[in-house]
């Protein structure tokens, strides 16, 4: 059974980049719908807020810990062998051994522009990789009939790795949503696509070393994150550290 711990009641399982990825190759070979929640502070309080958001985090079949916040969180709840699993990096490894062991990919999420760009950056990096879907969905909610048309063209495509990159909260939602109706495993990796598609720039790694990953992002994208990183960081810190000291004075009885 993997270990994981609670941050403000959303599971965070304990994880390395091997170790995720170990995991799922076994997911990909079962070939049932799966979907992994790629977590930081964001999703946290998403979480903390909303209940339901938070059962559906809960119940995915993976959570690794991709902001710095959750990994110091779980070191100070205890966890000896916390570890950052960043969303690019998984998606990228997740890519190097799909193109080795022949997993069909897919891309859902972002602009057909980015898609582009994305699916050639892929092709160049991981010789043999096989994108086998690649699809731009409308920024507004699906009609139904957008949806089935979607998830059938993921599964004729034989898709056994579908990453999606439509934002959080709602790529969860949307992963949740779909799990029985598809047999691949989903990743929902946010801006991971703006990313590797060459759209943003990366923090210094210096920033990403102590964990101000999110302040270079905010500096390159004030208008759309500020009211995130000023509301959220700040609510994380003070809810997670009352949680900290009610666990602290339990252990102590």
């Amino acid at each position: 059974m993997r270990k994981s711990k609670s941050i403000l009641g959303m599971r965070v399982d304990v994880s390395s980049l091997p170790s995720a990825v170990s995991i799922l190759d076994d997911f990909v070979r079962q070939g049932i719908g799966r979907y992994v929640c790629v977590s930081n502070v964001h999703m946290c309080m998403e979480s903390f807020d909303d209940i339901n958001f938070r059962e559906l985090v809960n119940a995915s079949d993976l959570v690794v810990p991709d902001g710095k916040p959750l990994v110091w969180a779980q070191s100070l709840l205890g966890v000896k062998d916390a570890n950052q699993v960043r969303g690019m990096d998984l998606m990228l490894t997740l890519c190097e051994h799909a193109a080795k062991e022949g997993f069909p990919i897919g891309l859902y999420g972002a602009t057909s522009v980015i898609l582009s760009k994305l699916e050639k950056n892929l092709q160049d990096r991981f010789m043999g990789i096989q994108i086998a879907s690649v699809i731009a969905p409308p920024f507004r909610a699906l009609t139904a009939q957008e949806n089935d048309q979607y998830i059938n063209q993921i599964t004729d495509a034989g898709v056994r790795i579908l990453f999606v990159g439509i934002g959080c909260p709602k790529q969860e939602r949307w992963m949740a949503e779909n799990k029985s109706n598809l047999n691949c495993v989903m990743l929902g990796v946010g801006a991971a696509f703006d990313f590797i598609a060459g759209q943003k720039h990366h923090a210094p790694d210096w920033m990403q070393a102590i964990g101000l990953e999110w302040l270079f992002r905010l500096l390159c994208e004030p208008r759309r994150l500020w009211k995130r990183y000023m509301k959220q960081n700040p609510r994380f810190v003070w809810y997670f550290l009352k949680q900290l000291l009610s666990e602290k004075i339990k252990s102590k009885k």
